[in-house]
């Protein structure tokens, strides 16, 4: 039997639950496997950044189980899952979240550091992923000599640099006009049928949700359709 990537089982979320209590998940089971590339979509306060939060370990359910590859971070304790976190799971926020400081290379290079991998590794493991996302020759360029679409395409490439189970992406198109937006989507698709790795977006982009083969729409912090496209 192939086992998901991701598995939630019937996870919930309530916030403030002595004052005013807020349901922003409820009772929510999904499988993703290796090689999707899914959308979660609704509207504001549906539960989609909830739901995707839940399952990158950033925050927790109230009741429930999330398992990544078999195991469950539910019951991890904070820096057992922090280093699950760095290992299996890459990140790609809407504010691309770059450390203004270091170039694009040592961006993508942090999180490998960070594992502890070879000077020689991290190099080229790093310049290979800028020259997938089109980047090699401003690799020494920081964050703020960059436009908004070149800034996120180098947040794909670090997360990717952990070679990581899934990439998690919280709206990554939102502040990218057009052009930038359908490069960026452009480069993901490409990583995705090319190798084989696996995007989760949460977003209500439309330009996301029609590149998306599935289509997970919630509603009121509950799955209201879960859709393959063709």
């Amino acid at each position: 039997m192939i086992m998901s990537i991701v598995e939630t089982k019937n996870i919930s979320k309530v916030y403030n639950p002595d004052i005013v209590p807020v349901h922003a998940l409820r009772d929510v089971s999904i499988k993703i496997e290796k090689g999707e590339f899914t959308s979660i979509v609704g509207p504001s306060g549906s539960g989609k950044t909830t739901l995707l939060n839940m399952i990158g370990g950033l925050d927790k359910p109230t009741s429930g189980t999330v398992l990544i590859n078999g195991k469950n971070i539910t019951e991890m304790k904070d820096r057992a899952l922090t280093e699950f976190r760095l290992q299996n799971i890459g990140f790609v926020f809407q504010h691309y979240n770059l450390i203004p400081v270091f170039t694009a290379h040592e961006n993508v290079s942090f999180i490998m550091l960070l594992q502890n991998k070879s000077k020689k590794e991290i190099e080229k493991r790093a310049d290979e992923l800028l020259d997938a996302v089109g980047l090699g020759e401003r690799k020494h360029t920081r964050p703020a000599q960059l436009s908004g679409g070149q800034q996120q395409r180098v947040a794909v490439a670090r997360a990717l640099a952990s070679e990581p189970a899934f990439i998690l992406a919280d709206e990554p198109t939102a502040n990218l006009d057009t052009s930038a937006a359908m490069n960026l989507l452009d480069i993901m698709e490409k990583m995705n049928k090319e190798q084989d790795i696996t995007f989760v977006f949460s977003t209500h982009d439309q330009r996301v949700i029609d590149r998306a083969r599935r289509v997970i729409t919630m509603v009121d912090g509950k799955i209201h359709s879960d859709e393959t496209q063709s």
